[in-house]
Order: C-alpha cells, then structure tokens, then sequence
C-alpha cells in the first residue's frame, strides 16, 4: 500500500510548503497529495483555502495575489512550530526541487468556472511540457473540471474526491473515466473498493493518521492512503517489512502474498 504525504507533512511541517515536502522527501516518501489554486498572475501555487487568511498573516482571495507576493507570505499560522518562515510555493518551484517524486496528486478545489478553466489550461501544459502523465494524477469534486482536463488530454489521468456515499462514488468516477477514487476514509467499504477495481479505477483514502485505521483499509485492499505523518507512516511500514523479511529468512517460509 503506497503511503502520501497530506499537503505534503501536514502534521509534521506547515501544509503545503516547500520545507514540508523537502522534510518528507529526505525521509523517504516520494509519493504526496497537494492542492492547486490560480495566482492573480495565472500561476499554480500550493494552497489549499481560495484564501491566504488561515494559514498566512494577510487576507484576501489567493486570487488577488501574484505568486511572488505569495511566495514572500509566512505561511506558517495553524501549522506546528517550524523555526523558519515559509511561503506560498509555485507547483513548478517544487517540481524543480524534487524532480525524483513518485506520484503527486494534483487537487483542484471548486472555483469559478473562468479561473479553473485557466487553471485547467496552466496544469496541463506543466504536466504535457515536463513529460509527468505517468507521475501526476489530477483531482477534484468539480466533475466539470476533471471533464476539462480529459477533454484537453486523454493521457492524463484523473481522480474523483468524495467523502459521499451518495451518489453512488464508484458510478460517478466511472462516469467521468476517472483513474482513481479519492475517498473521505470513514466511508470507505470493501465492497466499494472491490467495485472500484473491476472498473480498473484505483482507491486512495484520506486523511488517515491511526495506524489501527490504515491496517484496517490495507485489509480492504486500498491502492494508497494520504496520512498528515507521512514520514512516520512510512517508517512503520518499511519496519514491517524488513520483520517479515527477516522473519522468512529465519524460518526458510516464503511469506509473500498468495
């Protein structure tokens, strides 16, 4: 089961920053989930409110900002302690710096048509441009936007977020030829992950932070989990593995799945 860090190590580093990926990354997870929202400048910057107020000093819609006056924010409010100030970063400032990323999920809140249709625009010619189509997956609730992102690149792939039993998530996503389903954990079934596989559309939960809870959803067989610990997480699971490992070496049984 692959381990994403939450707005890169939300309960390790202030969300969505630069210091936070770079913290996750030197401990290992190379796979995170991270929000989009368009500059005043028409520029994808990581964060995850349609507004700066909660998690910088200023106010006012991410909008009415250029990427550089939000780069220059202190986006450090309702975060844990960090010691150095952190901005709001570009997508590609953080696809400069970590160009060895796994997987990245892209989320795109609802906004207005006009200024997702432009972030629409912007996305994919990043995506297009730096090769990423195996490496990024697009999502949202917005079903309008997913249908622009496959209208502007099949190759693209795409996920719906929910954390609704109704409708039914699984129809809905299939209907959209989406890749993934991003659940809310806590509405989350076997059945429904089942359903989901043999409609080839991968399962990633969110936000699971209990390990109790990720064995739980690992049994049900879930694709991902997207953790605010993900440097943690991912530690318990590499334990574990090196234990069945060495356990198998000791014994001479082969421990890999059926």
């Amino acid at each position: 089961m692959i381990v994403y860090g939450h707005r890169g190590a939300k309960g390790e580093a202030p969300e969505n920053s630069l210091a936070g990926f770079r913290h996750a990354y030197r401990h290992g997870v190379r796979h995170f989930e991270l929000d989009l929202v368009l500059s005043k400048d028409g520029i994808p910057v990581i964060i995850h409110d349609l507004t700066v107020d909660r998690t910088t000093g200023k106010t006012g819609e991410v909008n009415s900002y250029t990427a550089a006056e939000l780069e220059n924010m202190d986006a450090r409010r309702n975060a844990v302690a960090w010691p150095n100030k952190v901005g709001v970063p570009r997508l590609e400032t953080l696809l400069d710096e970590l160009p060895e990323l796994e997987n990245l999920q892209l989320e795109v809140k609802k906004d207005a048509r006009q200024r997702l249709n432009i972030l629409c625009n912007r996305i994919v010619e990043i995506i297009q441009r730096r090769g990423l189509q195996h490496r990024t997956v697009v999502t949202s609730s917005d079903a309008w936007f997913l249908r622009q992102v496959k209208r502007r690149d099949r190759h693209i792939k795409i996920g719906l977020v929910t954390d609704r039993k109704f409708p039914r998530p699984v129809n809905v996503a299939a209907r959209l030829h989406c890749d993934y389903l991003c659940l809310g954990w806590k509405i989350c079934t076997q059945g429904l992950v089942e359903e989901a596989h043999r409609r080839e559309i991968l399962v990633s939960t969110w936000t699971v932070n209990r390990i109790h809870d990720m064995l739980t959803l690992e049994k049900m067989g879930v694709d991902s989990i997207i953790t605010d610990y993900p440097t943690s997480t991912r530690m318990y699971f590499d334990n574990r593995a090196h234990g069945l490992r060495q356990l198998a070496s000791n014994t001479g049984c082969d421990l890999t799945p059926a």
